[in-house]
Protein backbone atom coordinates (compact mmCIF):
# COMPACT_ATOMS: atom_id res chain seq x y z
CA UNK A 1 0.00 0.00 0.00
CA UNK A 2 1.23 3.72 -1.03
CA UNK A 3 0.87 6.29 1.31
CA UNK A 4 0.85 9.95 0.93
CA UNK A 5 2.65 12.49 3.05
CA UNK A 6 1.26 15.61 1.26
CA UNK A 7 -0.58 16.14 -1.75
CA UNK A 8 0.94 16.57 -5.25
CA UNK A 9 1.69 20.17 -5.96
CA UNK A 10 1.02 19.94 -9.84
CA UNK A 11 -2.46 18.62 -9.42
CA UNK A 12 -5.31 20.38 -10.97
CA UNK A 13 -8.36 20.48 -9.28
CA UNK A 14 -11.01 22.96 -10.41
CA UNK A 15 -12.51 25.88 -8.48
CA UNK A 16 -15.96 25.08 -7.47
CA UNK A 17 -16.93 27.84 -9.81
CA UNK A 18 -14.82 26.12 -12.33
CA UNK A 19 -16.58 22.59 -11.51
CA UNK A 20 -20.26 23.83 -11.63
CA UNK A 21 -19.79 26.49 -14.47
CA UNK A 22 -18.26 23.10 -16.73
CA UNK A 23 -21.25 21.12 -15.84
CA UNK A 24 -23.32 23.98 -17.34
CA UNK A 25 -21.21 24.00 -20.62
CA UNK A 26 -22.18 20.04 -20.67
CA UNK A 27 -25.44 20.31 -19.68
CA UNK A 28 -25.88 22.50 -22.82
CA UNK A 29 -24.72 19.95 -25.40
CA UNK A 30 -28.16 18.62 -24.76
CA UNK A 31 -29.66 21.54 -26.29
CA UNK A 32 -31.87 21.34 -29.50
CA UNK A 33 -32.02 25.21 -29.93
CA UNK A 34 -31.06 25.96 -33.25
CA UNK A 35 -30.04 30.16 -32.49
CA UNK A 36 -27.86 29.84 -28.63
CA UNK A 37 -27.10 26.47 -26.76
CA UNK A 38 -27.78 27.16 -22.93
CA UNK A 39 -27.23 24.97 -20.40
CA UNK A 40 -27.82 25.76 -15.89
CA UNK A 41 -27.10 23.80 -13.16
CA UNK A 42 -28.63 24.51 -9.83
CA UNK A 43 -26.28 23.85 -6.53
CA UNK A 44 -26.73 24.47 -3.04
CA UNK A 45 -23.93 23.38 -0.11
CA UNK A 46 -21.16 22.67 -2.94
CA UNK A 47 -24.32 19.61 -4.30
CA UNK A 48 -25.88 19.75 -7.63
CA UNK A 49 -29.54 19.97 -7.47
CA UNK A 50 -31.36 20.13 -10.73
CA UNK A 51 -30.17 21.13 -14.41
CA UNK A 52 -31.58 22.57 -17.23
CA UNK A 53 -31.11 23.06 -20.92
CA UNK A 54 -32.77 25.04 -23.57
CA UNK A 55 -35.66 23.06 -25.57
CA UNK A 56 -38.89 22.14 -26.66
CA UNK A 57 -41.32 21.31 -23.94
CA UNK A 58 -41.48 17.51 -22.84
CA UNK A 59 -43.40 15.76 -25.76
CA UNK A 60 -43.30 17.95 -28.35
CA UNK A 61 -41.22 18.65 -31.01
CA UNK A 62 -37.71 20.07 -31.52
CA UNK A 63 -37.05 23.38 -33.42
CA UNK A 64 -34.56 21.17 -34.91
CA UNK A 65 -37.32 19.03 -36.37
CA UNK A 66 -39.32 22.41 -37.13
CA UNK A 67 -36.91 25.15 -37.70
CA UNK A 68 -37.04 28.08 -36.07
CA UNK A 69 -39.72 30.23 -35.13
CA UNK A 70 -37.86 33.64 -33.95
CA UNK A 71 -35.95 32.75 -37.55
CA UNK A 72 -38.41 32.73 -39.91
CA UNK A 73 -40.73 35.88 -38.33
CA UNK A 74 -37.23 37.70 -38.22
CA UNK A 75 -36.94 38.16 -34.55
CA UNK A 76 -34.17 40.22 -33.09
CA UNK A 77 -32.14 38.31 -30.25
CA UNK A 78 -33.23 39.87 -26.45
CA UNK A 79 -36.84 40.63 -28.17
CA UNK A 80 -40.50 38.68 -27.68
CA UNK A 81 -39.52 35.98 -25.95
CA UNK A 82 -42.42 34.32 -25.54
CA UNK A 83 -42.34 34.24 -29.87
CA UNK A 84 -39.97 30.56 -28.82
CA UNK A 85 -41.13 26.82 -28.67
CA UNK A 86 -38.33 25.99 -26.29
CA UNK A 87 -38.19 26.50 -22.43
CA UNK A 88 -35.33 28.53 -21.33
CA UNK A 89 -32.27 26.11 -19.17
CA UNK A 90 -32.85 28.15 -16.11
CA UNK A 91 -36.81 27.74 -16.28
CA UNK A 92 -35.83 23.71 -16.84
CA UNK A 93 -33.30 23.46 -14.04
CA UNK A 94 -36.06 24.98 -11.79
CA UNK A 95 -38.81 22.74 -13.57
CA UNK A 96 -37.21 19.67 -12.78
CA UNK A 97 -36.50 20.78 -9.28
CA UNK A 98 -39.95 21.15 -8.61
CA UNK A 99 -40.96 18.29 -10.34
CA UNK A 100 -38.99 15.99 -8.18
CA UNK A 101 -39.63 18.37 -5.24
CA UNK A 102 -35.75 19.68 -4.55
CA UNK A 103 -35.99 23.26 -3.42
CA UNK A 104 -33.94 25.54 -4.41
CA UNK A 105 -34.48 27.95 -2.28
CA UNK A 106 -31.21 30.04 -1.50
CA UNK A 107 -29.13 27.81 -3.80
CA UNK A 108 -27.00 29.37 -6.79
CA UNK A 109 -27.36 29.07 -10.25
CA UNK A 110 -25.00 28.10 -12.80
CA UNK A 111 -25.64 29.35 -16.45
CA UNK A 112 -23.88 29.70 -19.70
CA UNK A 113 -25.92 32.90 -20.46
CA UNK A 114 -27.09 35.73 -18.28
CA UNK A 115 -30.50 34.92 -18.20
CA UNK A 116 -33.34 36.92 -19.85
CA UNK A 117 -36.40 39.15 -17.86
CA UNK A 118 -38.87 35.99 -18.32
CA UNK A 119 -35.71 34.06 -16.00
CA UNK A 120 -34.80 36.13 -13.77
CA UNK A 121 -38.41 36.88 -12.61
CA UNK A 122 -38.57 32.97 -11.96
CA UNK A 123 -35.30 32.72 -10.30
CA UNK A 124 -36.08 35.20 -8.20
CA UNK A 125 -39.25 33.70 -7.10
CA UNK A 126 -38.36 30.40 -6.30
CA UNK A 127 -35.49 31.99 -3.98
CA UNK A 128 -32.38 31.81 -5.57
CA UNK A 129 -29.92 33.47 -4.04
CA UNK A 130 -27.51 34.13 -6.60
CA UNK A 131 -26.78 33.72 -10.31
CA UNK A 132 -23.18 32.95 -11.83
CA UNK A 133 -23.22 33.17 -15.60
CA UNK A 134 -20.60 32.87 -18.33
CA UNK A 135 -21.81 34.93 -21.39
CA UNK A 136 -23.63 38.13 -21.74
CA UNK A 137 -27.26 38.56 -22.79
CA UNK A 138 -28.88 42.25 -23.76
CA UNK A 139 -31.78 42.30 -21.65
CA UNK A 140 -32.43 45.89 -19.37
CA UNK A 141 -35.30 44.47 -17.73
CA UNK A 142 -33.84 41.70 -16.53
CA UNK A 143 -30.29 43.18 -14.99
CA UNK A 144 -33.52 45.94 -13.88
CA UNK A 145 -34.88 43.39 -11.81
CA UNK A 146 -31.86 41.44 -10.08
CA UNK A 147 -30.21 44.50 -8.82
CA UNK A 148 -33.83 45.43 -7.73
CA UNK A 149 -34.65 42.01 -5.84
CA UNK A 150 -31.09 42.13 -4.20
CA UNK A 151 -29.50 38.97 -6.05
CA UNK A 152 -26.19 38.19 -6.23
CA UNK A 153 -24.72 38.42 -9.70
CA UNK A 154 -21.81 37.78 -11.09
CA UNK A 155 -19.93 36.88 -13.92
CA UNK A 156 -17.51 33.69 -13.54
CA UNK A 157 -14.03 34.44 -14.80
CA UNK A 158 -11.71 30.71 -14.39
CA UNK A 159 -9.16 32.74 -12.96
CA UNK A 160 -10.62 34.98 -10.18
CA UNK A 161 -12.79 32.04 -8.99
CA UNK A 162 -13.69 30.48 -5.40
Amino acid sequence: MIYYDRLDASMDRPSMDEYFMEMAKLVSKRSTCLRRKVGAVIVKDKRLLSTGYNGSPRGTRHCEELGCIRVQMNIPSGTRHELCRGVHAEQNAVTQAAYFGVSVKDATIYTTTFPCSMCAKILINAGIREIVYDEGYVDDLSKDLLEESGMIVRQYHPTESV
